[in-house]
Protein backbone atom coordinates (compact mmCIF):
# COMPACT_ATOMS: atom_id res chain seq x y z
CA UNK A 1 0.00 0.00 0.00
CA UNK A 2 1.40 3.38 -1.09
CA UNK A 3 1.16 6.77 0.70
CA UNK A 4 -1.23 7.92 -1.80
CA UNK A 5 -3.67 4.68 -1.28
CA UNK A 6 -3.23 5.96 2.34
CA UNK A 7 -4.14 9.54 1.67
CA UNK A 8 -7.11 8.79 -0.33
CA UNK A 9 -8.43 5.75 2.74
CA UNK A 10 -7.97 8.50 4.79
CA UNK A 11 -9.88 10.90 2.68
CA UNK A 12 -12.43 8.67 2.69
CA UNK A 13 -12.92 9.23 5.99
CA UNK A 14 -12.88 12.83 6.37
CA UNK A 15 -9.12 13.11 7.25
CA UNK A 16 -7.12 15.33 4.97
CA UNK A 17 -3.14 14.25 4.99
CA UNK A 18 -1.34 14.97 1.97
CA UNK A 19 1.23 11.69 0.70
CA UNK A 20 4.56 13.84 1.43
CA UNK A 21 3.43 14.69 5.16
CA UNK A 22 2.99 10.96 5.85
CA UNK A 23 6.23 9.82 4.70
CA UNK A 24 7.78 13.13 6.75
CA UNK A 25 5.62 11.29 9.61
CA UNK A 26 7.74 7.80 8.36
CA UNK A 27 10.88 9.26 8.53
CA UNK A 28 10.67 11.18 11.94
CA UNK A 29 9.01 9.00 14.04
CA UNK A 30 9.86 5.46 12.73
CA UNK A 31 13.10 5.32 14.20
CA UNK A 32 11.78 6.65 17.66
CA UNK A 33 9.62 3.91 17.40
CA UNK A 34 11.98 1.22 16.23
CA UNK A 35 14.24 1.90 19.39
CA UNK A 36 11.09 1.42 21.85
CA UNK A 37 10.74 -1.46 20.38
CA UNK A 38 14.09 -2.60 21.24
CA UNK A 39 14.00 -1.58 24.64
CA UNK A 40 11.10 -3.55 25.10
CA UNK A 41 11.26 -6.84 23.21
CA UNK A 42 11.11 -10.30 24.98
CA UNK A 43 14.82 -11.85 25.71
CA UNK A 44 16.56 -13.62 22.95
CA UNK A 45 18.24 -16.59 22.81
CA UNK A 46 22.29 -16.67 22.76
CA UNK A 47 22.52 -18.09 19.47
CA UNK A 48 22.55 -15.80 16.61
CA UNK A 49 22.49 -15.95 12.45
CA UNK A 50 23.53 -13.10 10.88
CA UNK A 51 23.58 -12.28 6.92
CA UNK A 52 22.84 -9.10 4.73
CA UNK A 53 20.66 -8.66 1.79
CA UNK A 54 20.08 -5.78 -0.30
CA UNK A 55 17.69 -2.47 -1.01
CA UNK A 56 18.03 -0.46 -3.73
CA UNK A 57 18.72 3.28 -2.47
CA UNK A 58 18.64 6.37 -5.00
CA UNK A 59 19.19 3.59 -7.74
CA UNK A 60 21.87 1.90 -5.95
CA UNK A 61 22.28 -1.54 -3.92
CA UNK A 62 22.92 -0.89 -0.20
CA UNK A 63 23.52 -3.30 2.31
CA UNK A 64 21.03 -4.29 5.21
CA UNK A 65 22.56 -5.80 8.17
CA UNK A 66 20.36 -8.24 10.17
CA UNK A 67 20.83 -10.88 12.77
CA UNK A 68 17.74 -13.25 14.66
CA UNK A 69 18.29 -16.18 16.91
CA UNK A 70 18.06 -19.51 16.82
CA UNK A 71 14.24 -18.91 17.27
CA UNK A 72 14.12 -16.41 14.33
CA UNK A 73 13.36 -13.30 16.66
CA UNK A 74 14.39 -10.07 15.33
CA UNK A 75 17.99 -8.88 17.43
CA UNK A 76 19.04 -5.84 14.93
CA UNK A 77 18.98 -4.54 11.58
CA UNK A 78 21.12 -1.96 9.99
CA UNK A 79 21.73 -0.13 6.85
CA UNK A 80 24.97 0.20 5.30
CA UNK A 81 26.26 2.28 1.93
CA UNK A 82 29.04 -0.17 2.10
CA UNK A 83 29.54 -3.85 2.77
CA UNK A 84 33.27 -4.18 4.71
CA UNK A 85 34.80 -4.79 7.56
CA UNK A 86 33.96 -0.92 9.67
CA UNK A 87 30.20 -2.37 8.57
CA UNK A 88 30.58 -5.36 9.85
CA UNK A 89 31.95 -4.54 12.78
CA UNK A 90 29.63 -1.62 13.46
CA UNK A 91 26.74 -3.96 12.94
CA UNK A 92 28.03 -6.92 15.66
CA UNK A 93 28.89 -3.85 18.18
CA UNK A 94 25.21 -1.87 18.03
CA UNK A 95 23.35 -5.59 18.14
CA UNK A 96 25.45 -6.11 21.58
CA UNK A 97 24.89 -3.26 23.01
CA UNK A 98 21.21 -3.59 22.20
CA UNK A 99 21.01 -7.79 23.27
CA UNK A 100 24.31 -8.78 24.95
CA UNK A 101 27.16 -10.76 24.24
CA UNK A 102 25.63 -13.78 22.41
CA UNK A 103 27.44 -17.22 23.04
CA UNK A 104 27.86 -17.79 19.35
CA UNK A 105 26.83 -16.22 15.90
CA UNK A 106 26.37 -18.20 12.60
CA UNK A 107 28.06 -16.29 9.60
CA UNK A 108 28.09 -16.35 5.90
CA UNK A 109 31.13 -17.02 4.14
CA UNK A 110 31.88 -13.66 3.45
CA UNK A 111 35.22 -11.94 4.83
CA UNK A 112 34.33 -9.02 5.83
CA UNK A 113 31.64 -10.70 8.36
CA UNK A 114 34.16 -12.66 9.60
CA UNK A 115 36.85 -10.07 10.21
CA UNK A 116 33.94 -7.87 11.95
CA UNK A 117 33.43 -10.59 14.09
CA UNK A 118 37.10 -11.25 14.81
CA UNK A 119 37.53 -7.62 15.81
CA UNK A 120 34.85 -7.82 18.50
CA UNK A 121 36.51 -11.19 19.88
CA UNK A 122 39.53 -8.62 20.06
CA UNK A 123 38.11 -6.22 21.72
CA UNK A 124 36.06 -8.58 24.20
CA UNK A 125 39.22 -10.41 25.09
CA UNK A 126 40.28 -6.81 26.79
CA UNK A 127 37.42 -5.79 27.63
CA UNK A 128 35.46 -8.47 29.46
CA UNK A 129 36.34 -11.64 31.45
CA UNK A 130 38.31 -13.25 28.14
CA UNK A 131 35.28 -14.87 27.27
CA UNK A 132 34.81 -14.63 23.28
CA UNK A 133 32.12 -15.15 20.47
CA UNK A 134 32.44 -18.69 19.02
CA UNK A 135 32.26 -18.18 15.50
CA UNK A 136 30.45 -20.65 12.54
CA UNK A 137 30.56 -20.58 8.94
CA UNK A 138 27.82 -22.63 8.01
CA UNK A 139 25.46 -22.06 5.10
CA UNK A 140 22.40 -23.74 5.42
CA UNK A 141 22.29 -23.13 9.31
CA UNK A 142 21.33 -19.43 8.02
CA UNK A 143 18.26 -20.56 6.57
CA UNK A 144 16.09 -19.55 8.53
CA UNK A 145 17.23 -15.68 8.16
CA UNK A 146 17.30 -16.03 4.87
CA UNK A 147 13.73 -16.88 5.78
CA UNK A 148 13.05 -13.93 7.27
CA UNK A 149 15.02 -11.67 4.70
CA UNK A 150 11.79 -12.11 2.45
CA UNK A 151 9.23 -10.60 4.75
CA UNK A 152 11.51 -7.31 4.07
CA UNK A 153 11.77 -7.57 0.67
CA UNK A 154 8.46 -8.39 0.11
CA UNK A 155 7.63 -4.81 1.57
CA UNK A 156 10.66 -2.97 0.30
CA UNK A 157 10.55 -4.32 -3.32
CA UNK A 158 7.09 -2.78 -4.56
CA UNK A 159 8.61 0.44 -3.57
CA UNK A 160 11.46 0.44 -6.25
CA UNK A 161 13.98 1.05 -4.02
CA UNK A 162 14.32 4.28 -1.48
CA UNK A 163 15.29 8.28 -2.56
CA UNK A 164 17.61 9.03 0.07
CA UNK A 165 19.68 6.99 2.38
CA UNK A 166 18.29 8.09 5.59
CA UNK A 167 14.38 8.18 4.34
CA UNK A 168 15.11 4.16 3.57
CA UNK A 169 16.99 3.58 7.36
CA UNK A 170 14.03 5.00 8.45
CA UNK A 171 11.39 3.12 6.80
CA UNK A 172 13.32 0.26 7.30
CA UNK A 173 13.37 0.60 10.99
CA UNK A 174 9.54 0.69 11.07
CA UNK A 175 9.11 -1.78 8.92
CA UNK A 176 11.48 -3.85 11.29
CA UNK A 177 8.98 -2.82 14.48
CA UNK A 178 5.93 -3.90 12.90
CA UNK A 179 7.80 -7.43 12.04
CA UNK A 180 8.62 -7.58 15.93
CA UNK A 181 5.04 -7.04 16.66
CA UNK A 182 3.63 -9.63 14.37
CA UNK A 183 6.31 -11.97 15.83
CA UNK A 184 5.08 -11.27 19.45
CA UNK A 185 8.43 -10.10 20.65
CA UNK A 186 7.18 -7.41 22.71
CA UNK A 187 5.52 -8.33 25.45
CA UNK A 188 1.21 -7.54 24.96
CA UNK A 189 -0.20 -9.11 28.45
CA UNK A 190 -3.34 -9.07 26.13
CA UNK A 191 -3.47 -6.11 23.91
CA UNK A 192 -3.87 -5.90 20.39
CA UNK A 193 -0.96 -5.68 17.84
CA UNK A 194 -2.27 -1.74 16.73
CA UNK A 195 -2.65 -1.41 20.55
CA UNK A 196 1.25 -2.41 20.82
CA UNK A 197 1.83 0.04 18.80
CA UNK A 198 0.33 2.52 19.92
CA UNK A 199 1.61 1.93 23.21
CA UNK A 200 5.40 2.47 21.94
CA UNK A 201 4.16 5.64 19.95
CA UNK A 202 2.72 7.32 22.65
Amino acid sequence: MSYRDLEEILAERGVAVDHATLNRWVVKFAPLIAARAQAKKRPTATSWRMDETYIKVKGRWTYLYRAVDREGQTLDFMLSERRYLAAARRFFKRAIAANGVPDRVVIDKSSANLAGLQAVNTILKVAADGRTIEMRQVKYLNNILEQDHRFIKRITAPTMGFNAFHSGAAHIAGIEAAHMIRRGQIPANGASAFQIFAGLAA
